[in-house]
């Protein structure tokens, strides 16, 4: 096993093995040849001389990327998008001529960038829905099991259920928020360099409607309902604040969840749980430190 380079502890020890996919360069470079493949569908569907063998030859290599045809491009023309333009069309070459046909390099990184950071966000969804389930499961197990709770971390009143009931309602308030961004999901289509669609415009003699209707298809191949009505080159970066928010209020709840669990460890009211072969110090071997709550709660500081 070589380990002479650096890795993210992030993604070695962190990183669950569906989303280290959705942000890997397999899952990055595929969907820029769907999105491609979309672009030709729908400009022949409008209009423009693409054939359908040209087409249906995009598809037979939409999976097996040639990173080292890329890479070596790349060497030369110093541009990604145009390195991975030209390995395309290596592999296409009666398709070659069409591959991005009008479109700018944000056409690809840009929607790609949505698409990567909506699939994630579906993925924690599901981990959120499953974490909701299990704890519900929990709060009602032991709703009538009496332990001491606190407030300003004093001894207060019984209760552990109703413990749980907090941690819980705050992740059904994040799930709202995942569920809210989601719904209005949208992706950034083709809209050339400054976002007026005049290289398409010009493609398509002036036809406004089949520059709206661009959009429109390239959406609904791409499984989205929308594109963004007005942009410039990229798509506003404050789609970026608005999911980072939505992580960052799970992360909020996840500390929460976390901390109270390392105080009542403390008190031996709580303890996570503690396998047969753990160690819980190097010094000390009968610690049993809440090593998964300090996981959370350092992982929520970052986010």
């Amino acid at each position: 096993m070589v380990k002479d380079t650096y890795e993210s502890p992030l993604s070695a020890r962190y990183a669950s093995k569906e989303m280290k996919y959705i942000f890997s360069p397999d899952k990055k470079f595929r969907t820029w040849r769907k999105l491609w493949i979309a672009l030709a569908e729908s400009e022949k569907e409008l209009g423009l001389p693409i054939t359908q063998e040209q087409i249906d030859e995009l598809k037979a290599h939409a999976d097996d990327i040639n990173y080292e045809v890329a890479q070596e491009r790349e060497k030369i023309v110093r541009h990604d998008v145009m390195s991975h333009v030209y390995a395309y069309g290596v592999q296409c070459p009666n398709a070659k001529g069409i591959i991005h046909l009008g479109a700018t390099s944000c056409y690809v990184g840009d929607n790609t960038d949505i698409i990567i950071m909506t699939e994630g966000l579906k993925l924690v969804r599901k981990k959120l829905v499953n974490v909701i389930d299990e704890l519900s499961k929990f709060a009602d197990k032991y709703k009538a099991q009496p332990t001491l709770a606190f407030t300003h971390f004093q001894p207060a009143q019984p209760t552990v259920g109703k413990r749980a009931t907090l941690w819980l309602q705050e992740l059904l308030m994040d799930l709202e928020d995942v569920e809210y961004q989601l719904s209005k999901a949208k992706l950034l289509g083709s809209k050339g360099t400054t976002g007026t669609q005049a290289s398409f415009l010009e493609l398509f003699d002036g036809d406004h409607e089949k520059c709206k209707m661009l959009d429109r298809k390239i959406a609904e191949k791409m499984g989205y309902k929308a594109c963004f009505p007005v942009s410039g080159q990229t798509y506003s970066r404050k789609l970026d604040s608005q999911f980072l928010n939505v992580l960052a209020g799970i992360a909020q709840s996840a500390a929460k969840f976390s901390n109270d669990i390392r105080l009542l460890q403390h008190l031996k009211e709580v303890e996570e749980p503690f396998e047969k072969n753990q160690i819980g110090s190097s010094a000390m071997a009968y610690k049993r430190n809440p090593m998964r709550s300090e996981r959370i709660g350092s992982l929520s500081r970052y986010v």
